[in-house]
């Protein structure tokens, strides 16, 4: 991998890239990374580029994104993610998995995907018990009809309980049923109400957020101004076809401003990361 903007390189004073880059240089990844290679694409280096900020382990909730997208801003191939993808980007979805502590996911892209629960790495064993985090990440799925397959492993074999997010009037049998294989979260009536999921998974002690999609929760969790980060990967194709973009669905009530912070290249992949600008809270002091 060649990192084309190094995050301490840019000057973060405008908003909250200042508490990530802070995160880096004092270890905020919660401990070691052990890892054998070196340079920009080993998973140590990977760790510190995509630290969360240093305030999430003092309470304050982070979000973040990581999709992938075609040049022509397909999110995905022939029905999938799978296709736009690449071996440096399965390795930063592991770094980024390895670092939340919960994957807010749709119902739709558990479905499509083939959603299995979060694994321990042990790689990233003792930054993860030193920072006071499970072994794995919890898998939480956002679903408004609770059509899941529970004998699926995702709810029968989680090192970790999954949680199911769901309205407060989903049906009552369903409910019960989801709750004899997963924790609940009820949020909202008649649709899964975001804010206040994110604010019980935080509640939880679950800070470091990170969601995967699909394109329609992704849209959803920016339109209601939950979105802290997005990390695209960009695959170096044209995929024509209807393939929906990276947000689908869901009208954003205006433009919102991202601000670049990392670039990294591999093989014509190119992995960004972009920070919203500015946050809503950038008054509250830097716990860093």
């Amino acid at each position: 991998m060649q990192q084309l903007i190094n995050p301490c390189d840019l000057d973060h004073t405008e908003d909250r890239a200042e508490d990530t880059t802070e995160a880096q240089a004092e270890g905020r990844t919660g401990g070691q990374v052990q890892d054998r290679a070196d340079g920009p694409g080993s998973l140590a280096a990977l760790a510190a580029t995509y630290a969360y900020p240093a305030a999430v382990g003092h309470g304050r909730p982070w979000l973040r994104a990581n999709m992938v997208s075609g040049l022509d801003g397909a999110a995905r191939l022939e029905g999938l993610s799978e296709g736009l993808s690449s071996e440096a980007d399965k390795r930063i979805f592991g770094v980024l998995r390895a670092l939340a502590d919960v994957v807010l996911v749709g119902a739709e892209t558990v479905r499509a995907e083939g959603y299995r629960p979060g694994r321990a790495r042990k790689e990233f064993a003792a930054a993860r018990a030193a920072a006071g985090q499970a072994p794995a990440p919890v898998i939480a799925v956002v679903t408004r009809s609770l059509d899941l397959d529970l004998t699926a492993p995702l709810f029968t074999e989680p090192l970790v309980p999954t949680v199911v997010i769901a309205p407060v009037d989903a049906p009552i049998e369903r409910l019960a049923e989801v709750r004899a294989v997963a924790e609940v979260i009820t949020a909202g009536s008649g649709s899964v109400d975001l804010a206040v999921a994110t604010a019980a998974l935080a509640a939880r002690g679950w800070t470091r957020q990170l969601t995967e999609g699909g394109p329609r929760l992704l849209a959803q969790l920016a339109a209601a101004g939950l979105l802290d980060e997005l990390c695209l990967s960009l695959a170096p194709l044209l995929t024509g076809g209807d393939a929906p973009r990276i947000l689908h669905g869901a009208q954003m009530p205006d433009v919102r401003r991202m601000r670049l912070v990392s670039l990294i290249e591999e093989k014509g992949f190119l992995f960004t990361r972009y920070l919203r600008y500015p946050r809503p809270d950038d008054s509250a002091p830097s716990s860093g």
